[in-house]
């Protein structure tokens, strides 16, 4: 019975010390996860009744606004204490998303437009990039130093 303990308690330690040591990054995963959902959806459903390039854009500023909070809060755990520094912050946050959307936009025309690739699969490597290029702007140059 003591080494079934002692190796449960064992793992549960090293679980430990992986979640701590990774856990900007396995946050970043789920909610860049949820992210994408919040995207991908939005986009589907808009993109029922507008043009591609609109439903990017609808999916864009949405999934944005979701990204902020949970980065800040539950990824990069960003606790900024005055106005000043919080509007530093958005301003960061949305100028980082304003340029991966361009990209985002970028990678739709092209695989739209000049490809006649299916806007679901597009989006979804679309998305793919948008994910890895995000968390680089987002640890280099938004949270830093948290």
């Amino acid at each position: 019975m003591n080494a079934i303990n002692y190796g449960t308690s064992e793992s549960m330690r090293t679980l430990q010390q992986l979640w701590r040591r990774y856990h900007a990054v396995l946050a970043y995963l789920f909610f860049g996860g949820l992210t994408t959902v919040v995207n991908y959806v939005v986009f589907g459903i808009t993109n029922l009744w507008t043009p591609y390039l609109v439903a990017n854009t609808i999916a864009w500023l949405l999934s944005v606004l979701f990204a902020y909070v949970t980065n800040k809060r539950w990824v990069f755990d960003a606790q900024t204490s005055t106005t000043g520094a919080v509007l530093k912050e958005v301003t960061s946050f949305f100028g980082f998303r304003l340029l991966s959307y361009f990209i985002d936009q970028l990678i739709m025309i092209i695989g739209i437009s000049w490809l006649g690739g299916n806007p679901w699969l597009v989006k979804l490597i679309d998305q793919v990039i948008i994910v890895v290029l995000n968390w680089f702007f987002s640890k280099l140059f938004i949270f830093k130093n948290r």
